[in-house]
């Protein structure tokens, strides 16, 4: 998915969004004239969270195009003052200084979409000793499941390499 669809599935996930906002606003003293990044930003909603929860200043670290996006609503707020964009990734960004806090939007796809919880521990170079995250830790319940129609249909996507007769092309050889 467009990450323009994830920034909608995010807003439109109200669970999601409260827990992330209460969260923040149930903890300002951890947040109040603190310094924050928000790893993979993306809209910046969880930047402008930060904002409201009392940060002094927060990074919002965004590589993909949703970069603009998050420069737009941090004017259209009339938060340049307290949000920096730094468009790239975290792990090849510069931030100026230590952090009090990292937070990040880390609870999407089971986790492992778009490498997020990697770059969320790599930004920890940036966290001052004793600084915090948000979140913290998560828990991923797994538990297997049989769906004939399911494993038929991504069998016959993945067969579909096997052919040795596509339109009299062979395309065996790329199953190698």
């Amino acid at each position: 998915p467009s990450q323009e669809h994830v920034e909608t599935n995010f807003f439109h996930d109200s669970a999601r969004t409260d827990a992330y906002r209460n969260a923040l606003l149930q903890n300002l003293p951890d947040f109040q004239d603190k310094v924050v990044i928000d790893v993979g930003a993306g809209s910046g909603i969880l930047s402008l969270f930060a904002v409201q929860a009392g940060a002094k200043r927060v990074y919002a670290v965004e590589a993909s195009n949703m970069a603009t996006q998050c420069q737009t609503l941090i004017e259209g707020n009339k938060l340049t003052d307290k949000i920096i964009m730094k468009q790239g990734k975290i792990e090849e960004v510069d931030i100026p200084e230590k952090v009090d806090v990292l937070i990040s939007d880390l609870m999407g796809y089971m986790l492992f979409h778009e490498r997020t919880l990697e770059s969320y521990i790599h930004a920890r170079k940036w966290l001052k000793p004793n600084g915090k995250m948000f979140p913290t830790q998560a828990l991923l319940y797994t538990a297997p499941f049989s769906d004939e129609t399911l494993y038929m249909e991504q069998y016959t996507k993945a067969s579909f390499w096997f052919q040795s007769d596509f339109k009299g092309v062979n395309l065996s050889p790329l199953k190698e």
